[in-house]
């Protein structure tokens, strides 16, 4: 019985040590088929912004604030806001000088990554909108002096990294002054 055990124990030895040979050896390729989140990647696609809002109007400006150290003030045009299925809410944003000179954009926070893009702003004329200073999306500053996308995204656009809500939902929440803050319970 001692030799049948002994046979058996060196058969099943010289079978594990058979699949250690050298086209078996391990290497520092991972071929597992496990990814990390945040090594994933993204296949996310841009909507196509085919037109333009119309320019905005005083009575659909509503304000927001930024900082208590700027004089400028900021407003949304709630007419020309909208939530792409992209992730991305689009806007039109007036800034205005205590002069009472303005800068007008059309802009997109994409809540996902923390980042905005320009895609037009006020021609010359003050009459239609210059696409050719459309600009790629980039990182959001928070600590620049007139941050107001930090603003937006934080106060009323995006909440853990999705819109927080529809379009209306994001006009209603500014124009109340509800911003993400002011509704923790």
């Amino acid at each position: 019985m001692k030799a049948l055990a002994l046979v058996v124990a060196c058969v099943a030895t010289g079978a594990l040590l058979a699949g250690c040979s050298s086209a078996n050896k391990p290497t520092n390729k991972d071929d597992s088929a496990f990814v990390y989140l945040f090594d994933r990647k993204s296949n996310w696609t841009e909507n196509k912004v085919e037109t333009l809002p119309a320019l905005p109007v005083a009575a659909n400006l509503i304000p927001f604030d930024v900082s208590g150290n700027t004089p400028l003030t900021f407003a949304v045009d709630s007419k020309s806001l909208t939530v792409g299925d992209d992730g991305v809410v689009r806007y039109t944003v007036v800034v205005t000088s205590p002069g009472g000179a303005h800068n007008v954009n059309y802009e997109g926070i994409r809540c996902d990554t923390y980042e905005w893009r320009q895609y037009a702003a006020l021609n010359a004329d003050h009459d239609g909108w210059d696409d050719t200073v459309a600009t790629p999306f980039t990182r959001i500053e928070n600590g620049a002096l007139n941050a107001y996308q930090a603003s937006l995204y934080q106060d009323y656009f995006c909440e853990s990294k999705v819109p927080t809500g529809n379009a209306k939902k994001i006009i209603d929440n500014m124009r109340y002054k509800r911003t993400a803050a002011s509704q923790i319970h």
